[in-house]
């Protein structure tokens, strides 16, 4: 177990994102039936490598399926760290202070919860810093959250690398999620992750795999991080499954272990969508990578222009 930052809370490298779990055949290609959502959800919590669960409030029926499992298994089990994130309305897109309420009410009526362990400000792009951190904006809110103790600890989680710095210098935020954005295929958050845990901000890199590119391959994953990308982003892909294959190594397991090697990075979250991956991420993780396939696959990173920022 590691330390989340300055937070008191011990992790496991591993965290387990549940937006697959959610079904959402428009964004992963492929639907999930709840039957397999939670029993994916119970692989984790009966997990003896993994102690963390990272959720939200925007993943539709995840929150329901963890619920669930967490309901058939007697609650949250003793050490398990479990994560959810506030969203705006889906209907209107307000995300003011009331809404960002009633966003954590609604998560803590589906997961069963009376408080949450960790709460994120979600992809605040979506409003902006000005309109997040104005009087009666969700910052404001969140941070009540916390005085009540609803909120045992707060964090930011969201994409551009330059927005999510101006949330950690308010000094609300304990802990920083950004996704995509330190992969093999792109670096944007290295400089950022690295500041945050100097600072004793915990540091969570999600989506290791790049939207799956690195896992299914850019003849299968066209897209990088659920969006059309350079062509320049598959070569590079496709250089580096070469370079691992030569190794006899699964691109998968230096892709997940890019992320889990870094010092700066406390848990890397990875979104599953069977209990059978579970088991195969524990396994990716402990695949012996040699140094020499380290520097060739530094040397077939793209460009930093092609990176997302």
């Amino acid at each position: 177990m590691r330390a989340l930052g300055r937070t008191g809370l011990e992790v496991s490298p591993l965290c387990i994102g549940t937006s697959p779990l959610a079904s959402m055949p428009g964004l992963y290609g492929y639907a999930v039936p709840e039957d397999r959502a939670v029993a994916t959800v119970k692989a984790v919590l009966s997990s003896r490598e993994i102690n963390f669960i990272d959720t939200s409030n925007g993943y539709g029926s995840a929150e329901l399926r963890v619920g669930q499992a967490l309901r058939d298994l007697g609650g949250v089990p003793s050490g398990f760290v479990l994560a959810t994130k506030v969203d705006p309305d889906p209907e209107t897109g307000d995300f003011s202070g009331a809404r960002v309420r009633a966003s954590v009410e609604e998560s803590l009526t589906r997961l069963g919860l009376d408080r949450i362990p960790l709460l994120h400000l979600h992809d605040p792009e979506r409003i902006g810093f000005e309109a997040a951190t104005a009087p009666g904006g969700p910052v404001e809110a969140l941070v009540e959250l916390k005085r009540q103790g609803i909120a045992e600890h707060l964090g930011v989680a969201g994409g551009p690398i330059g927005l999510l710095r101006r949330f950690l210098g308010t000094g609300v935020f304990e802990v920083l999620l950004s996704h995509n954005r330190y992969t093999l295929l792109d670096r944007s958050a290295r400089e950022l992750f690295a500041d945050a845990h100097a600072r004793g901000i915990g540091v969570l890199n999600a989506a290791p795999y790049g939207g799956g590119m690195l896992v299914k391959g850019p003849e299968k994953q066209h897209r990088y991080a659920y969006g059309e990308r350079d062509d320049r982003i598959a070569a590079a892909a496709l250089a580096m499954r070469d370079a691992a294959g030569r190794a006899g190594v699964p691109l998968a397991a230096a892709a997940l272990q890019f992320s889990l090697r870094a010092p700066f990075v406390d848990a890397t979250v990875v979104g599953v969508s069977s209990p059978s991956r579970v088991a195969e991420t524990a396994r990716l993780a402990g695949v012996p990578i040699p140094d020499a396939l380290w520097t060739e696959l530094d040397a077939l990173a793209p460009a930093e222009d092609l990176w997302l920022g």
